[in-house]
């Protein structure tokens, strides 16, 4: 089967959303397909279907199809341009591997970062987690220290993991310190096979951008807004 994807122009960000959350009306349209098949998609932006066309030149053969897109009554955010203060560069299998370990720990991961390292901590009922990267200059990255407060499977007093070959690069303007909620970061993670590194850049009271470059093509980016401690003026 082969894909043509064909566009003119740019498709604004609120056409490209709807589209994307009719992903069950995609699959059904695209198995009508069959497997000589070449699909186009053509949609207009200011429109509300998107048309897919099999073509098959073998049996001389043309099929179309229209997909209804998702109505949504959302508030879009728009994301203003920003020097950020803090931009990490490193391992998407290890930034992938380090927000499935600490999931299973916690609900959120702080990130802190360095001039010298990330650290990546999360804590929960059954103990907490703090993962270091340092920062590398030679192509092996450092030590990683997990630390668990629970003694269950001999985990008690910490566990280092030691990963050869994975660079973590640090562009440091001022430290920051920001918490989220690890169920994004791990739907973002999703995007691990796209490229070899990811790019995580932070500012204070500003969502992280997690950016996945995918070479002569383009780049995928996440936004995700960090959670915010409120705190209980009352019982001062």
């Amino acid at each position: 089967m082969t894909n043509h994807f064909y566009s003119k122009k740019k498709f604004s960000l609120s056409f490209l959303f709807h589209f994307a959350r009719a992903r069950q009306s995609q699959s059904k349209m695209l198995k009508c397909a069959d497997n000589d098949d070449t699909i186009t998609m053509k949609a207009d932006d200011a429109g509300d279907v998107v048309t897919f066309m099999f073509e098959n030149p073998k049996a001389d053969k043309i099929s179309d199809f229209q997909m209804k897109l998702m109505d949504i009554d959302t508030e879009h955010l728009g994301i203003p341009d920003t020097e950020y203060e803090a931009t990490v560069k490193m391992s998407s299998n290890e930034f992938q591997r380090i927000c499935r370990d600490l999931s299973s720990i916690g609900d959120t991961v702080t990130i802190a970062v360095t001039k010298d390292s990330v650290k990546f901590t999360t804590s929960g009922d059954i103990g907490e987690a703090n993962i270091t990267c340092r920062r590398t200059s030679d192509g092996d990255m450092k030590e990683e220290k997990v630390k668990t407060e629970d003694g269950e499977d001999g985990e008690k007093g910490g566990k280092t993991k030691s990963s050869e070959g994975q660079n973590v690069d640090i562009d440091l303007q001022e430290p920051v310190t920001l918490t989220f909620a690890l169920r994004y970061l791990n739907s973002f993670c999703k995007a691990t096979s796209l490229c070899e590194n990811v790019r995580l850049q932070l500012s204070k009271e500003l969502p992280v951008v997690v950016q996945y470059l995918i070479e002569d093509m383009g780049y995928v980016r996440f936004y995700l807004a960090p959670k915010i401690e409120e705190e209980d003026a009352d019982e001062s």
